[in-house]
């Protein structure tokens, strides 16, 4: 609640330094601290409700689609038959929402740790949190890293929705997840991660890049436009087990039809391979020799 001052929210954090995004509040919905972190809803101007944790804005109802859409759908496409996918985090239920529109998913297993965020966001941000009931999601509410080593060589898919590498979520942008995930994977599996910010994070996104490639024989690294995110942009660290995937190609094109069935406002076979395209401050970062 400190941050909100004089009738506006201000997301001001030390992974943005001297910057931070400003969206003037209608109406404080909930603020509470769950066991990991502080909670908080508000009804803002012009962005419809928005869910903030530990001070940083994770989902608005005004843009969380170009995220959702653009994290599930850009594995999903590059996988030719997902059947059993894995979610970590996402507990305001938008990426599943988004996997359970392909028809050949059989079954979710979703692994959230802060149970507390699943049950605001179905209060407070229904059209994300809709799909909790569907019978192919499987909820388990405990940490990430203890479930997937539990469960190996079992997914087509797994998506790894997290907040930024401070409280919670740092573990999960660490090389050792990236080795979890490996072993989690079904032959020729794909994972995807949320990746960070090229034009604050660039040094981070490069040492993941790298570790990956140590650890995966396809590596790519994707992004997304979304205005409530710091600098406007949020990124996606992609890898595979299959050496011969092009992630710039998907093997399943979502035709308009598609894309109208599924009601996707964001996502779309053109957006899927332009997403890849760099700025050239960023493509040469990444191609640079590894580090790692």
């Amino acid at each position: 609640m400190d941050r909100i001052k004089e009738g506006w929210f201000s997301e001001i954090g030390e992974l943005w330094p001297g910057q931070c995004m400003s969206l003037e509040v209608e109406e404080v919905l909930h603020k509470e601290k769950s066991k990991f972190q502080d909670v908080l809803v508000f009804k803002s101007k012009t962005y419809g409700n928005v869910l903030v944790l530990d001070g940083v804005i994770q989902a608005t109802d005004r843009d969380e689609f170009s995220y959702q859409e653009m994290l599930a759908h850009l594995p999903m496409c590059c996988h030719a038959n997902p059947k059993k996918v894995l979610v970590i985090g996402g507990g305001d239920g938008g990426v599943v929402r988004e996997v359970l529109k392909h028809s050949s998913v059989e079954s979710v297993d979703q692994c959230e740790i802060d149970e507390m965020v699943i049950e605001v966001s179905k209060k407070y941000l229904p059209q994300m949190a809709c799909c909790f009931e569907d019978p192919r999601l499987n909820l388990h509410i405990k940490d990430g890293f203890e479930f997937m080593g539990q469960h190996k060589g079992e997914y087509d898919v797994i998506i790894t929705d997290s907040s930024d590498p401070i409280g919670p979520a740092s573990a999960l942008f660490e090389k050792s997840y990236y080795e979890l995930m490996k072993k989690a994977l079904k032959p020729g599996g794909v994972v995807c991660s949320q990746g960070e910010c090229i034009w604050l994070h660039l040094d981070l996104i490069k040492d993941m890049h790298d570790f990956c490639k140590t650890l995966y024989p396809s590596v790519d690294y994707a992004y997304t436009a979304i205005p409530t995110y710091p600098s406007g942009q949020i990124g996606f660290i992609l890898c595979s087990l299959n050496p011969d995937i092009d992630f710039r190609e998907p093997v399943r094109i979502l035709t308009e039809a598609d894309v109208l069935k599924m009601k996707l406002k964001y996502y779309n076979q053109h957006i899927h391979a332009a997403s890849f395209i760099l700025p050239e401050f960023a493509r040469k970062k990444l191609c640079s020799k590894q580090t790692v």
